[in-house]
């Protein structure tokens, strides 16, 4: 029988979910997810968003802004997301700051990217709100040069120059992030350059994690290989005498990862069916609980029944609701019935909250949309809850 007897948790409870809302709040929730819960509508919409910011037609903006910028992002710049990152602090939630800009793949933008980083970073120090900070490394390099890296391919001279500018980059923020105490994701990418990717996040990790997890390393479950990674990262961390930190998600490029796959004629790397991704996420639940005493996690899903599984092995591993190395979370503007519900109940919450200029940000959150077919399912859950909500208030 475990020690920890953790608080009973529903996410039904809409009146917890929603606290934070009012009842306008509430209705204009209601409609912006009846309008995504029309697939036809979010196509057609989406489409009709990139071509009126593209041409910049009067009002765009300030509608964009008001509406799915509104729901889904902090803001335009880290000064604009303060008072979301309080409004989440005052119910226990933490912030992931997530400069979603999309650079234009040179040293300027790669070096712009790092700065903004850092800064979040710079908060996160400031802030007891702010627990992680979080990059992509193709917002800091080469994204072909990656690739060739793990092709095994020769880099020429001026690619070699490049890529030791990126491990410059991903080491100055690593660097800063060991010198506040601030934990830092790596998020995962694609595939065919994803091996690189690991390989400088362990270099990070072997240098910066030497007496807690710092830089955590990310792990789409979607790919039928990342378990035994995960189950390799932690011998190597062991060997070597570093903590492993590792952020848990289903995945986000899965028409991409099959797409390109049949089109170099190699096995697709994706899962064949949704409950095999689900099984194995799982599992690697169970292994890094199971190795909690290496192992840090950040469970980053909107599955209720894997972030259910994962308090109740908390549970039986004895494992305090508010314990550092085990964290959720879920994305701003979404699952509030997951994060309001675990934070409430004493567990480490966090929201990943996107920020950047409109107009740069639009397009990576609707090709998200685009690419993340679980979406549809989610904006349906989302309606109903609201919906259950809007109900509960008016039989009050």
């Amino acid at each position: 029988m475990p020690v920890t007897q953790a608080p009973p948790i529903s996410f039904e409870d809409t009146a917890v979910a929603f606290a934070s809302k009012s009842d306008g709040e509430l209705r204009k929730m209601y409609a912006l997810f009846a309008a995504m819960n029309n697939n036809a509508l979010v196509k057609t919409g989406g489409g009709l968003m990139k071509t009126a910011l593209k041409w910049h037609l009067p009002g765009t903006k300030f509608l964009i802004k008001k509406s799915i910028f509104e729901q889904f992002c902090g803001g335009e710049t880290i000064q604009e997301c303060l008072p979301v990152i309080q409004e989440l602090g005052r119910y226990h939630i933490g912030t992931i700051l997530d400069y979603s800009v999309e650079g234009e793949g040179d040293d300027k933008s790669f070096d712009a990217t790092t700065t903004e980083i850092l800064a979040t970073i710079d908060l996160s120090h400031r802030s007891q709100h702010i627990p992680f900070s979080v990059f992509k490394v193709t917002g800091v390099g080469d994204a072909a040069i990656l690739e060739k890296v793990q092709a095994g391919k020769a880099l020429t001279p001026a690619e070699q120059i490049s890529f030791e500018k990126t491990k410059k980059r991903i080491n100055a923020i690593c660097a800063r992030a060991h010198q506040y105490g601030v934990r830092v994701f790596i998020d995962a990418e694609e595939s065919w350059f994803q091996d690189t990717i690991d390989q400088l996040a362990y270099e990070m990790m072997q240098r910066y994690n030497r007496e807690s997890a710092i830089v955590w390393n990310t792990y789409q479950l979607y790919r039928h290989d990342r378990l035994d990674a995960i189950k390799k990262a932690y011998n190597d961390a062991v060997a070597g005498g570093y903590y492993l930190g590792g952020k848990l998600v289903r995945g986000a490029y899965m028409e991409k990862e099959a797409r390109v796959a049949a089109q170099q004629g190699r096995e697709n790397p994706i899962n064949p069916t949704k409950p095999a991704t689900d099984d194995l996420y799982n599992e690697a639940l169970r292994y890094c609980v199971q190795h909690a005493d290496r192992i840090s996690i950040c469970a980053g899903t909107h599955n209720e029944a894997s972030s259910k599984l994962l308090t109740e092995l908390m549970q039986e591993y004895d494992i305090r609701p508010g314990d550092p190395r085990i964290w959720f979370a879920q994305l701003y503007g979404m699952s509030d019935n997951l994060s309001y519900n675990l934070a409430h109940a004493g567990y480490n919450t966090a929201k990943y909250v996107p920020y950047g200029p409109v107009a740069s940000v639009m397009p990576y959150l609707l090709r998200r949309a685009d690419e993340n077919t679980a979406i549809a399912g989610q904006t349906s859950r989302e309606f109903l809850l609201i919906q259950k909500e809007m109900n509960r208030r008016k039989a009050r």
